[in-house]
């Protein structure tokens, strides 16, 4: 217990309530977060990222035989000299690829069981990416929403745009503790969501969706399917422990849980019923994943159970 008290001090957080002061930490982090993108590009202005296309630019690409039409300021004298032939210097285009965010506060993103709640870990994500995107020069916008509510937070540069999505990250934070999970209202709040999605975001853009993910339906998906026609679309999965396994103990206890709705009691320690649970778990997840692979979004993991600081890296690495 006191290791993850020394942790929510680290992160300055309590777990449970959004901060500025834990938003605004990341910003110290951002550089070790990569936006590079996995696809080309398709954003029609200057920018940071490279692309395939050939002419005047920032980023040197080669040097090639001198052709009719070329323009003489980009001769290349060195290699001319020492060719003893003429050479125009070709260079890759620079092009700016706006960073979109995706951040679901459904009641079931309000759950957590060992340092924060998945809704608390969604936000800190968000802020690095955000403060990544600002250091990079990037624009970067955001979807926020839950089961009865949505904020819009057009792209725009720099600081502002950080601290004006970690502001309405706050705002509709605090106001969905008090959402009454239902599965069919939340279903159907995320379609619509990623309907929402799918006019706000531009093409070319880069689109990270951050949810556990455990009310997408067909809908959903294809909506997010049809994005990822014209973005780079990843999805970071943030889960909580439980949702591997069941916690162990030294002894069997018997337990009760409930999600809001519905109540259940379960066996721990019991190792029949611990094997039992997992299978059930691994083909919810599994499904979940194969859903988002059939809509061609990369997927990464991140767990509400350990700092943001220390799975970075690991939020890099896509799953296959």
């Amino acid at each position: 217990m006191s290791d993850v008290h020394s942790q929510l001090a680290l992160l300055q957080t309590n777990g449970v309530n959004l901060s500025t002061a834990e938003l605004l930490r990341y910003q110290q982090l951002a550089k070790l977060f990569s936006l590079a993108p996995k696809r080309s590009p398709q954003a029609r202005l200057a920018g940071s990222y490279l692309t395939k296309h050939k002419g005047r630019g920032m980023e040197f690409d080669e040097a090639r035989h001198y052709q009719p039409g070329d323009d003489i300021r980009a001769i290349d004298w060195r290699v001319t000299a020492r060719t003893g032939k003429t050479h125009t210097k070709i260079y890759r285009e620079e092009r700016e690829r706006p960073v979109f965010l995706f951040c679901d506060f459904s009641p079931s993103m309000m759950f957590g069981t060992r340092l924060l709640t998945k809704s608390m870990q969604v936000a800190h994500i968000c802020s690095l990416i955000s403060w990544s995107a600002a250091a990079h020069g990037d624009k970067v916008g955001a979807l926020l929403f839950n089961q009865s509510q949505h904020k819009e937070v057009k792209p725009l540069a720099r600081k502002r745009a950080v601290l004006h999505i970690c502001h309405e990250l706050m705002d509709l934070h605090a106001t969905s503790h008090e959402q009454v999970a239902s599965t069919e209202d939340d279903t159907q709040a995320f379609a619509d969501a990623c309907a929402r999605l799918r006019r706000l975001a531009r093409p070319g853009s880069l689109v990270y969706l951050l949810s556990d993910f455990q009310h997408l339906g067909s809908a959903a998906q294809q909506h997010l399917s049809q994005l990822s026609r014209h973005c780079e679309v990843r999805a970071i999965i943030v889960d909580d422990p439980i949702e591997h396994s069941l916690p162990q103990t030294r002894s069997i206890q018997r337990v009760s849980v409930s999600d809001g709705i519905n109540q259940q009691r379960w066996l721990l320690g019991d190792r029949k019923e611990e094997d039992t649970y997992q299978r059930w778990r691994e083909q919810q997840n599994s499904a979940m994943e194969q859903s988002l692979k059939q809509a061609n979004i990369s997927r990464y993991h991140i767990s509400a159970g350990l700092p943001l600081d220390t799975q970075i890296q690991g939020m890099q690495q896509e799953r296959f």
